[in-house]
């Protein structure tokens, strides 16, 4: 049995590309096409389709005016087929938020040929979407508002002296989009983040992130010191560890292959988080598919520190945590919203 998928774009020559990729992998078959927002909420109630792409900038009604609607009156996963350029990787990340489950980036260039490499990527995301429950999408609360500077103070932020790190995949965003801002300042603490995205996209989830968060929030640099009171979000495509040199612990991305099939992955993370930070450190591993994060967070347990994983009633999938607490690298296995508060308690409870 093939699943059903609806595609929507305005152009007609991804339409044609995206259905051939669909209908080529033997696993889903298109059901139908639409050619803007409008047109695919109609469509979506006409042939029920279980899985939609959605292209974010068309006429008339666009992407996220369309997974708005869709979320609200007829819920699934939707993977936002979206560009690199201009404003597309904020789009993205706001569709996301709304309730889309993955992104899949287009190449640059709009050729048949270049268009047909989204193809391993489009069937990866379209397997992570099948698996998703959309009924666990959390419903994100009102993110407080950035504390307001005090003249005088962070002018030069202290190194952080404890460490929440973070894994995250299908349906991250969204569950990042509820911890993150939940987090207090004076923790002496750094959180560092490795979300599965592409390239780029990083960049513009960690702005959306810093716009709502008392923390600063931003995209991960090779070399950077890590500062209390500030979340560091791995780039797309890099690894990145933690790096004991001589002065003070920084951060290092490095192209190294992937790990389970992903880079970022979360288990160098960690594994490097364990040596350096050790009982000062906090793992947490969200929503995601596959079992990136089970290992290395088992190290940080071993080493002293604390492990919680989201719960299957809160994960929009539930095989990372899972596997984590197979692992055996769980103190505590939480609801999304328990985890906003328990997080910053579990850091203020480790040693300085």
């Amino acid at each position: 049995m093939r699943h059903s998928v609806l595609v929507a774009d305005d152009s007609a020559l991804l339409r044609r590309v995206l259905t051939d990729l669909i209908e080529e992998s033997g696993r889903y078959r298109v059901v139908a096409t639409a050619r803007n927002g409008i047109d695919a909420l109609e469509k979506v109630h006409r042939h029920q389709p279980e899985i939609v792409t959605m292209d974010l900038e068309m006429p008339e009604l666009d992407g996220l005016g369309a997974i708005g609607y869709i979320m609200s009156e007829a819920p699934r996963p939707i993977v936002v087929v979206s560009a690199y350029a201009g404003p597309g990787t904020a789009l993205a990340i706001r569709a996301l938020e709304l309730g889309a489950v993955e992104i899949v980036a287009k190449p640059a260039e709009t050729q048949r040929s270049a268009l047909v490499s989204m193809g391993p990527a489009l069937l990866t995301a379209l397997d992570a979407a099948l698996a998703a429950d959309c009924r666990r999408v959390p419903v994100l609360a009102r993110a407080p508002a950035p504390a307001a500077p005090q003249p005088g103070l962070d002018l030069m932020p202290a190194r952080a002296r404890r460490v929440a790190a973070v894994a995250a995949s299908t349906g991250g965003p969204r569950a990042l989009a509820e911890v993150l801002p939940a987090m207090p300042r004076g923790l002496r603490a750094a959180v560092l983040v490795v979300q599965h995205m592409p390239p780029r996209f990083t960049r513009s989830l960690a702005e959306r992130l810093d716009q709502q968060s008392a923390l600063r929030v931003v995209e991960a640099d090779d070399g950077a010191p890590i500062l209390e009171d500030t979340a560091y979000v791995a780039p797309g495509d890099y690894h990145m560890r933690v790096d004991a040199n001589a002065d003070a612990p920084r951060l290092r991305l490095d192209r190294s292959p992937p790990v389970w099939g992903v880079r970022p992955a979360a288990d160098p993370l960690f594994r490097s988080v364990a040596t350096v930070y050790g009982p000062r450190a906090v793992g947490v591993v969200l929503t995601g598919m596959g079992r990136d994060g089970a290992d290395g967070l088992r190290a940080i347990r071993d080493a002293g520190g604390m492990g919680i994983a989201q719960d299957q009633t809160s994960s929009v999938i539930f095989g990372m945590p899972h596997a984590a607490i197979l692992a055996g690298g769980v103190d505590v296995v939480a609801p999304l919203g328990r985890i906003a508060t328990l997080l910053p308690a579990a850091l203020a409870e480790r040693p300085a």
